[in-house]
Formats: structure tokens, C-alpha cells, sequence
């Protein structure tokens, strides 16, 4: 039994499900990344196998089919199935965004539609608020969705649109005009049925292809480009307009958590590779773990390893609370990724000149890791987040 980021409290249920999610990540996944990952091809068996085991439920509440499971749950879920291969987390983390979206903030009728068939999976949902030249300006989005007749028509240009093209279900973030004096009050969130490919996918709506990328292979990234496309205001999550930032909002900070639980994943892998290697490759007549340099390298990724576990499992038991957990996701997902691309590279360091080969899994993860320092926010934007909340409780009076 592995000594790192172990979670106390956990009930019978959640230790099955971990136990279950570890087994197919070191069966299914860990043995087949380095092939699919250099491949850039998609996961499509794991992915099945994924399914077979609800994990596509895994939070959707029992009453639609899913196993009704903590966002706690869902989080050590996600660290593990990125310890195998992060690419396989993404496929689920904007399903997972979109599906609480729904259950926290869709009418009984979208609930209805929707969730039953995302928690089998024949629903895939995907997320899409940023665009190309939005960065973390949220409420600067220039995507339109205007009035005509009985519909709306979207116009504009999404990007970084994970499982956009394998998704058919995408939760997104347009201007419409509100009238409100706060630019963030005049954005809606729509729910955007498609069928799932590439090219024009529906009319008025195109998803040009896959962006090559650094690392997270195989899991598709793309733009959406809305050009007269109209859809119906059933579509409008929430059945009410001008709601969209807040409700993106709350699916981010489940993302954020989401985040932190990749990244723990990655350093944990990154760990284990480590301290294996360590103890077979010799230099000067013993291993190099028996080197003090190696050694203390070990104890100060181990101890970040922990670290960020334990903030992440507490951002997670927060908001399954109820509480509000913006500082706490901003702090979570600020140290695990931070402490993530510093575990990794110590890894690295440790295989020597065997980590820049393909042929080594530390390779991989090299290029996986600085992604977790940009998605759901830059560890600047999780600095003000968590300084602008500081603030709200610690503020002087008078």
C-alpha cells in the first residue's frame, strides 16, 4: 500500500470505487499511454471501459442514473485516472463540469433531457468560455447570441475547447444583451447540442479540427465558430438569461479542484517513477538513492506530493459542504500545479539523460505538467482570486 496521499474519513463505498478506478488505471491505461499519447490517438477503449464502470455518473445524482457520488469522490477519482494518463481526465472533466451544471443550475425539464443520458455517457459534455483573444477577461467575450423571431442567433469564435469534437453537448458562454450596468450581467450560458466530428457539424456551427499541442495528446482541443447559428431559448441553462458568469463560475471552481486533482496525479506518477529508478540505476557501486543528494530530492517531492493532496482533498470537502470554496479551489489548484511541474522535473532530473527518451514515461509527463499551470486559470489569476479573498474577511474597518 503506497504511503502518499492517502485520504482519511473516505466511506466503504468511495474506497471501492478508488480501489476499482486504481485497478483499470494500472491494467488499462498505464500499459497503452505511451503509445496513444505519441500516437495522438484518441482513448476510445479506455474510454468504453470508463463507461462501463459509470464513472460517466459518477456525480450525477441517483434519481438520473448516476451513482450520486461527492465532487470528493470524483476528485480522487480524477487523481488517479491522471496518474495513469491525464489525457483520460480530461475526456471526463468537462462532462463532469457541464453534468453540475445542470444539476445545480438547469430547469427540471434540462435535467430530465440531459442527465440521464450523460450518466451512461451517451451524452458527452464539453465547456467553452474562452476565446482567442479573451485571456482571463471573462466578461470582455465578444460571442453574440441576439433575438430573432422565436430563437437566438450565436455568432462569434470559442477556443480551447477540450472534447470538442468528440463531445455532443457543449455548455457556452455568449454576450447577450441584458441591459445590465456590470458587463459580467449580460452574459448567458447556452446549452449547445451538436453531433460529434469535425467540419461544419451543424449549420452555422463548425469545429475547424484538432490543435496540435505540446502534450495532452489524444484528448481533442479545438475552436467552435458560431456563424448564424440559432437555437431555441429552451436552451438557455437555467431558462433565464443574463445568469451565465455565475453559473460558469461555480463549474469552474468544480474544475479548479478538478485541476488540483490532475496535477496530484502527475506528481504522484512522477514520484513513483522516480523513487524506482532510483533504487535500480548505480553510480559509483550503489544505487543513487543511497546518495544524500537523490534522497533529499525524494523527501522534498514526497512531501510536495502530500501537500497538495491535502489541500486538494480540502478544497473538494468544502464545497461538497455547501461552503463557498473560491479561495480554497484558487490555493489548491495555485500549490498542486506549482509543485506539480516542480515534482515532475525533479523526476526528470533523477533519470538523467533516460528522461529526455521517448522510451521513458517521465518524458511524457515532462510535457504534460506545464498545462496544469494555465488550465482554469494561470496561478497569477488563482493568486487574485485568493488575495481578493483574503481581503473580503481579513479587510480593516474604520
Amino acid at each position: 500500500m503506497a504511503r502518499l496521499a492517502q485520504t482519511a474519513g473516505l466511506t466503504d463505498i468511495q474506497e471501492e470505487i478508488l480501489s476499482t478506478v486504481r485497478t483499470f488505471v494500472d491494467k488499462e491505461i498505464i500499459p497503452h499511454a505511451q503509445a496513444l499519447e505519441h500516437g495522438d490517438t484518441y482513448p476510445a477503449d479506455i474510454v468504453e471501459g470508463m463507461k462501463e464502470m459509470g464513472l460517466f455518473g459518477l456525480t450525477i445524482p441517483e434519481e438520473f442514473g448516476g451513482l450520486g457520488e461527492s465532487l470528493l469522490t470524483y476528485a480522487l477519482v480524477v487523481e488517479q485516472i491522471a496518474r495513469g494518463w491525464m489525457s483520460v481526465s480530461g475526456v471526463i472533466n468537462t462532462h463532469f463540469i457541464v453534468a453540475h451544471m445542470l444539476k445545480q443550475h438547469g430547469t427540471e425539464e434540462q435535467k430530465a433531457r440531459y442527465l440521464p443520458r450523460m450518466a451512461t455517457g451517451e451524452v458527452r459534455g464539453s465547456f467553452s468560455m474562452s476565446e482567442p483573444e479573451l485571456g482571463s477577461d471573462v466578461a470582455a467575450i465578444r460571442t453574440r447570441a441576439a433575438r430573432d423571431g422565436d430563437d437566438y442567433v450565436i455568432n462569434g469564435q470559442k477556443m480551447w475547447l477540450t472534447n470538442g469534437g468528440s463531445s455532443n453537448l457543449t455548455a457556452v458562454l455568449v454576450k447577450t444583451d441584458e441591459g445590465a450596468d456590470k458587463a459580467h450581467k449580460n452574459l448567458t450560458a447556452f446549452l449547445v447540442e451538436k453531433p460529434e466530428g469535425f467540419g461544419e457539424v451543424a449549420p452555422g456551427l463548425t469545429i475547424p479540427g484538432k490543435i496540435d499541442k505540446m502534450g495532452y495528446k489524444g484528448v481533442d482541443t479545438t475552436e467552435m465558430v458560431f456563424d448564424g447559428f440559432r437555437i431555441s431559448p429552451e436552451q438557455v441553462l437555467g431558462g433565464q438569461t443574463g445568469q451565465g458568469f455565475s453559473q460558469m463560475m461555480d463549474g469552474v471552481e468544480v474544475g479548479r479542484v478538478n485541476v488540483a486533482a490532475r496535477a496530484c496525479g502527475i506528481a504522484i506518477r512522477s514520484f513513483e517513477l522516480a523513487i524506482e529508478y532510483a533504487q535500480q540505476r548505480k553510480t559509483f557501486g550503489k544505487p543513487i538513492v543511497e546518495h544524500q543528494a537523490i534522497a533529499f530530492k525524494l523527501a522534498e517531492m514526497a512531501t510536495k506530493v502530500e501537500a497538495a493532496h491535502l489541500m486538494m482533498v480540502n478544497a473538494a470537502r468544502l464545497k461538497d459542504s455547501g461552503a463557498r470554496n473560491d479561495v480554497e479551489a484558487g490555493m489548491a489548484k495555485l500549490i498542486a500545479s506549482e509543485f506539480c511541474a516542480e515534482v515532475t522535473q525533479e523526476a526528470f532530473r533523477i533519470h538523467g539523460g533516460y528522461g529526455y527518451s521517448k522510451e521513458y514515461e517521465i518524458e511524457r509527463l515532462m510535457r504534460e505538467a506545464p498545462f496544469l499551470l494555465i488550465g482554469e486559470g494561470t496561478s497569477e489569476i488563482q493568486k487574485t482570486i485568493i488575495s481578493r479573498g483574503l481581503l473580503r474577511d481579513y479587510r480593516t474597518r474604520g
